[in-house]
């Protein structure tokens, strides 16, 4: 799933992320527009997940 795909279909994602992982907050799943990266290394970092795991997760949802 590339970023565009991501954005698109981001608070549905979000809802999943959270049922799925019930550490991750609001916070954490913050989507700014340019700031992606961030977002995702906050997620990586409290998940203990690499980019592509993270990559495989959120392709699987």
């Amino acid at each position: 799933m590339n970023s565009t795909e991501i954005k698109g279909n981001w608070n549905e994602l979000k809802g999943k992320l959270k049922q799925k992982y019930a550490d991750l907050t609001d916070d954490d799943l913050l989507y700014e527009e340019g700031k992606e990266d961030e977002m995702y290394g906050r997620i990586q970092q409290k998940l203990g997940k690499t980019k592509e795991e993270w990559n495989d997760i959120v392709s699987n949802l």
